[in-house]
């Protein structure tokens, strides 16, 4: 391993600390009982005028800055919540003769990016800046690397930014230390997930897991990520959906159960596609797609008040509305809105000439669903700005719905499209046996067409709606979609802590690369 020169600056900091008998990574809890942020919003300043001894506070972080001022020093620490000052006097934080832990190791061996526990009281500068007097430091971890150091100057202007997404994704533990934003953009997400959880709680569902390897891979139109089991000696799959396991339990009793699934699709990459994404699925006994419509508008109304403050929401240079009720187009509807073009009577052969006129590109694969499919990817999908339902969805797209009770050829589905891409999808659920097998028979001649794409026969599920299956409404909504749009965030990977990305080159690789 190559050491920069800091990181062997660093490396013999940490053995002249060890040389003073002073542990760098002590083991012993350090009593915290104070938040940055809690100082900073609960400080009283005419309690320390009145010379109250405001409560001492003990307090842990990573030290930010440092500015040495002979026996008097500011130093700023961030903890979790926020950045606060500290100011650190010699002869406070050694009383005794022996000046060390100030002389030698706050102000010599202590870096940026070392966490540090110090007790103290708070009080104002000169300047008015909430302080924290320190009157006990302990080092309790040393920081072996140095931090990208950004800056922002008393007019807010941020200097020396680190904007690299390749370094952000691939070291989110430096992004989310560097960049508070980015902190508060997950804390979102994870009100997307509270938000959604008082919802459903609230109607009564139940909250189930299942299982993430699965025999078949179902419930999704994907390619799956396939494994091996060695004890069963059989081939397993990651799953695309859990849509056909939740309605399982469906068949066993239960009026709704919902699940935030990690799902798994291998298939291309974009921002916004990641292999590895999260879906909340939830399905309902005795409902309908139009059921749930009105459900899916209660619901996301109330995650955008709930995780930012309004119903109007900033994405990109769009404000999106999310408040009830939302514009709806069938899918043909839609197609002949944005294209002037009425496919919905046309064959195969038809819609093959008018996707040619549209200069819409089509694979010789594609049957019927996937080419109606690609025109409205093409030409409406991006023109779909503010939240709008899709509706009554040709057969052949969908063959896990059910049919639509008063117009042939077309089920009972929706999607949501907002910001110009599909945020969630919803059926009457197919629970006709027979109708369920003779959809997968035709999956399955898709399949031997070159699709890819196309589902699986799942024989235990079909045994499943033979014991019978009551109407049912579904849904599943993409939360990392949704979080992109409460966050205002480009790209999927802003959302997701860890996004896949392609194994790192290291120096050595790209040296004999170059040798080669």
């Amino acid at each position: 391993m190559q050491l920069s020169e800091q990181e062997i600056i660093r490396r013999e900091a940490l053995q002249k600390i060890i040389d003073l008998g002073i542990e760098p990574y002590p083991a012993a809890e350090f009593p915290v009982s104070h938040r940055a942020s809690e100082i900073l919003e609960n400080y009283n300043k005419a309690e320390e005028e009145a010379d109250r001894n405001y409560q001492e506070v003990c307090l842990a972080g990573r030290l930010m800055t440092k500015r040495v001022m002979g026996k008097a020093s500011f130093a700023v620490i961030q903890d979790a919540s926020a950045r606060i000052q500290l100011y650190v006097q010699r002869d406070m934080i050694c009383p005794e003769e022996d000046k060390t832990l100030y002389n030698t190791l706050f102000k010599k061996l202590l870096d940026i990016g070392d966490f540090v526990g110090i007790k103290g009281r708070a009080f104002t500068t000169k300047t008015g800046e909430i302080s924290v007097k320190v009157t006990e430091f302990t080092l309790l971890s040393k920081s072996l690397k140095p931090l990208p150091i950004v800056k922002t100057d008393a007019e807010g202007n941020v200097h020396d930014e680190v904007v690299d997404t390749e370094f952000r994704y691939r070291q989110r533990y430096v992004d989310l230390v560097i960049n508070p934003e980015v902190r508060e953009t997950f804390k979102k997400r994870s009100k997307i997930y509270t938000s959604m959880r008082e919802f459903l709680d609230g109607k009564g569902y139940l909250e189930v897991e299942t299982p993430i390897l699965q025999p078949l891979y179902g419930g999704a139109a994907a390619r799956p990520f396939k494994t091996h089991h060695n004890t069963l000696d059989m081939t397993l799959y990651l799953r695309i959906a859990n849509e056909l396991y939740l309605k399982r339990l469906i068949v066993g009793g239960y009026d709704g159960v919902y699940e935030f699934s990690k799902d798994f699709r291998n298939e291309g990459m974009s921002r916004f596609h990641n292999p590895e994404f999260t879906q909340m699925e939830l399905y309902v006994a005795y409902k309908d797609y139009e059921w749930m419509m009105n459900l899916v508008e209660e619901m996301v109304e109330k995650v955008a008040i709930d995780v930012t403050g309004s119903t109007q929401v900033q994405v990109g240079e769009n404000v999106i509305d999310f408040k009830r009720p939302w514009k709806r187009y069938t899918m043909y509807g839609a197609i002949e809105h944005f294209t002037g073009v009425d496919i919905s009577e046309m064959d195969e052969a038809e819609m093959r000439a008018a996707a040619a006129k549209m200069e819409v590109p089509l694979d010789p694969s594609m049957a019927r669903g996937k080419i109606i499919d690609e025109i409205f990817g093409e030409k409406c999908e991006g023109r779909l700005i503010q939240p709008t339902f899709i509706t009554d969805y040709p057969v052949e797209m969908s063959p896990l719905a059910k049919k639509h009770r008063t117009m042939p050829g077309l089920v009972e589905r929706f999607e949501a499209i907002c910001n110009g891409k599909e945020m969630l999808n919803s059926f009457s659920e197919l629970n006709d046996p027979i109708d369920q097998r003779k959809r997968f028979e035709e999956q399955l001649e898709l399949g031997k067409r070159g699709d890819e794409e196309a589902m699986v026969l799942d024989e235990d599920f079909l045994r499943a709606l033979e014991y019978g299956m009551p109407p049912t409404a579904g849904l599943g909504i993409g939360i990392d979609r949704l979080a992109m749009m409460m966050t205002n965030s480009n790209s999927i990977q802003d959302v997701l802590f860890f996004p896949q990305m392609k194994p790192e080159v290291t120096q050595a690789e790209t040296e004999e690369e170059t040798e080669a």
